[in-house]
C-alpha cells in the first residue's frame, strides 16, 4: 500500500521529534517514574553536610571534573581494581572522598524507593546543585534525563581539565570546547568561594614565580605573607588551606572581592582580574552577588548539558562505582 506524500512527511516528522525528544534533558524527567527524587537526594546531601562541610566543595568539584572529561555521565565515579579509571588520573587524585560518598549515599536512598530508574549522573547533578543551595548559594532548577556512561579511563583525562596556572585565553579555550562562554567560565570559577587547596598547587607563586620576581607581584603582599606562614618551603604536601580566606564556609561572591584585593589563590584565579578581557565581569560579580548567582546558575545548567548520554545511550547503573 502506497503512502501519500503528506502521510509520509507526518511520519518522518514524528520520527525526528522522537529522536529529538530522546536527546533532551528537562526538569521533570522523573515525574512519573521517581517523583520524589530531588527531595530524596537533598535529604541525603543535607545529612552529609551536617557531618562535614567538605561535602560542599567536594561534590561541586566532582560534578565539574565529571562533565569536562566524558561529559556529565558519571564516568568519574567508576572504581577500577587496576587503577586505570578516570578517578585514578593525576588530575583527579585530589578529589575529596566526601564527594563520592555523597553520591553513593544519595544513590542508595534513591534506589530504596525507585530501583533502577535514576542515573548516577543525574544524582550527581542534583547533589551539585544542592550543596550550593545549602551553603548559601542560589537554588536553581536542574535538567534531568542523563544516562550513565560506559567507559572510564585515566588517560582520557589529560588535557581536558583547567589547571591552576592557566591564562584567561587557555581557560576560554578549554571552556569553549564544552560550549561554555567566558562569562560561564568566570561564574563557574566563583565556585572557588568554597573549598581548599594543597600548598603544592600554588607554591610557585610564593617562592619561584619567575626570574624577576620570587613572589608573584599580583599577590596582595599581606595575603602572600599569610600564605607563606601556612605553607612554608618544603611543607608537607598534605597541608591544605581555604581558597577563600574571608568566608570559606559560605557560597557567596567573596571570591570576586578577593580577586579585586589581589587575594586569588591560583594564577588562574588572579588572572581573571589582571586580564582586561575578564576584569569587568569580575568587578560586576564582586559588586553584585545577585548577578553572580544568576550567572552561576545559568552556567551550571549549561555545564550539565555537556556530552550527555540520553535515550538508549549508556545505562542506569545499580552501583555508581561499577558498570552493570
Amino acid at each position: 500500500m502506497e503512502l501519500k506524500k503528506g502521510s509520509l512527511m507526518v511520519i518522518m516528522l514524528l520520527m525526528v521529534m522522537g529522536i529529538i525528544g530522546e536527546a533532551q534533558l528537562f526538569p521533570n524527567f522523573y515525574r512519573s517514574t521517581c517523583p520524589n527524587v530531588e527531595s530524596i537526594v537533598r535529604q541525603a546531601v543535607t545529612r552529609k553536610i551536617q557531618q562535614t562541610f567538605v561535602t560542599v566543595p567536594a561534590t561541586l568539584r566532582l560534578f565539574f571534573h565529571d562533565c569536562f572529561v566524558e561529559g556529565c555521565d558519571g564516568s568519574v565515579l567508576i572504581s577500577s581494581p587496576r587503577g586505570d579509571a578516570e578517578k585514578d588520573a593525576p588530575d583527579n587524585l585530589s578529589l575529596a572522598g566526601d564527594g563520592f560518598d555523597t553520591v553513593i549515599k544519595a544513590k542508595q536512598a534513591v534506589e530504596a524507593q525507585c530501583p533502577g530508574v535514576v542515573s548516577c549522573a543525574d544524582i550527581l547533578t542534583i547533589a551539585a546543585r544542592d550543596v550550593v543551595a545549602l551553603s548559601g548559594g542560589p537554588n536553581f532548577q536542574v535538567e534531568l534525563g542523563r544516562r550513565d556512561g560506559l567507559i572510564s579511563f585515566r588517560w582520557r583525562v589529560t588535557g581536558n581539565l583547567p589547571g591552576p596556572t592557566f591564562s584567561v585565553n587557555l581557560l576560554n579555550w578549554i571552556f569553549r570546547k564544552n560550549n561554555l562562554t567566558q562569562t560561564d567560565m568566570i561564574a563557574l570559577s566563583g565556585g572557588h568561594t568554597v573549598g581548599f587547596s594543597h600548598c603544592t598547587r600554588f607554591a610557585n607563586r610564593l617562592y619561584s614565580f619567575n626570574s624577576t620576581h620570587q613572589t608573584d607581584p599580583s599577590l596582595n603582599p599581606s595575603y602572600a605573607r599569610q600564605l607563606m606562614q601556612a605553607c612554608p618551603r618544603n611543607v608537607n604536601p598534605l597541608v591544605a588551606i581555604n581558597m577563600d580566606p574571608t568566608t570559606p564556609n559560605s557560597f557567596d561572591n567573596a571570591y570576586f572581592k578577593n580577586l579585586v584585593n589581589g587575594e586569588g589563590l591560583f594564577t588562574s584565579d588572579q588572572g581573571l582580574f589582571t586580564s582586561f578581557q575578564s576584569r569587568a565581569t569580575v568587578n560586576a560579580f564582586a559588586s553584585n552577588q545577585a548577578s553572580f548567582f544568576s550567572a552561576f546558575s545559568a552556567a551550571m545548567v549549561r555545564l550539565g548539558r555537556t556530552g550527555v548520554k540520553t535515550g538508549r545511550q549508556g545505562e542506569i547503573r545499580r552501583d555508581c562505582s561499577a558498570f552493570n
